[in-house]
């Protein structure tokens, strides 16, 4: 279960981050910066959770490292929520339901923690254009649920 995990979470990952170049390609949308998640973790370890725009605090050595890397590991993460709570057999037979809930559910994450620590407030209420954030948000989660039930069926047909 743990490589069936694994092999998810980065699989579903990896989808969701061609998904991310693809839409910056085709909309000119910014394609996630995840320098900045880093620096907004490295700062938590320093005791700061809040910043009023995580873009104009001090960056820190080792951004880009520590938020990719924090990037793949939440990913995992919600592998193990899929995993764990739909049971070991998900990956026997893959389901779409189930991956489409926990991605879809893992948009609690950046709307409760990460925007808000970030800067942008609850559910990005102070973002240049709420609704629009909103809506790439949760976009973005639907099409991670979407990559974890692709990469799911990845791992079952190729026995990874």
């Amino acid at each position: 279960m743990i490589i069936d995990t694994l092999l998810t979470g980065i699989g579903a990952t990896a989808l969701l981050d061609v998904f991310s170049a693809a839409r910056a390609w085709a909309t000119g949308t910014p394609a996630p910066d995840y320098a900045l998640v880093g620096r907004w973790l490295a700062h938590l370890t320093r005791g700061r959770l809040i910043h009023a725009a995580i873009a104009r605090s001090a960056p820190v050595a080792g951004e880009a490292v520590i938020g990719w890397t924090a990037h793949y590991t939440i990913g995992i993460a919600f592998a193990a929520v899929l995993l764990v709570g739909f049971g070991a057999g998900w990956t026997r037979e893959p389901a779409l339901g189930p991956a489409l809930i926990v991605g879809i559910g893992s948009v609690a994450a950046p709307f409760l923690i990460m925007q808000p620590g970030m800067g942008l407030g609850l559910f990005a209420r102070r973002a240049p254009n709420p609704r629009a954030a909103r809506l790439r948000s949760l976009t973005t989660h639907l099409i991670f649920g979407f990559a974890l039930y692709a990469s799911g069926w990845a791992v079952r047909l190729f026995d990874l």
